[in-house]
């Protein structure tokens, strides 16, 4: 038996960049910065930021792209993915990243988020594992349980 799960919950440093494969599925790539704070021997505080690089497939990539911006906080669930190709020079490199499932949008909307949406309120986005398209709206403000058809 083996885990592959990823939990993070941290700042994105840039906006996230969308794009579209070939076949037409969209994909989102973005950083998350986490920090972890401590204080040393010393009693001098020291802190130490760790670089996570993102992807995101499917209708939760297009998400991302319109709810999430540089410096706003997220909470995302994935795995950890090891790719190779061959540079220009022909040397093979690799990169490693999280392939994320789940995404909660922590705090009030971007700059470029929707006008109507609720400030502080947290949305979270699902999505099935293997690029499947779909999402599930976890926490929405206007959605109640009475909503529910059964």
């Amino acid at each position: 038996m083996s885990v592959n799960k990823v939990i993070l919950l941290g700042r994105l440093g840039q906006d996230p960049e969308l794009k579209y494969t070939p076949g037409g599925s969209p994909v989102c790539n973005f950083s998350l910065a986490t920090t972890e704070s401590w204080t040393d021997k010393g009693g001098q505080k020291q802190e130490k930021t760790e670089w996570h690089r993102v992807v995101v497939w499917g209708k939760l990539a297009e998400l991302c792209n319109q709810y999430l911006s540089k410096g706003r906080q997220a909470f995302l669930e994935g795995r950890l993915q090891t790719r190779s190709w061959d540079d220009k020079d022909g040397n093979k490199r690799y990169t490693t990243e999280i392939l994320a499932s789940t995404v909660q949008f922590i705090g009030g909307p971007s700059a470029n988020a929707n006008a109507g949406a609720n400030p502080g309120v947290d949305t979270s986005y699902s999505q099935a594992p293997a690029r499947e398209q779909e999402y599930q709206v976890s926490s929405d403000a206007s959605f109640a349980a009475d909503d529910i058809p059964f």
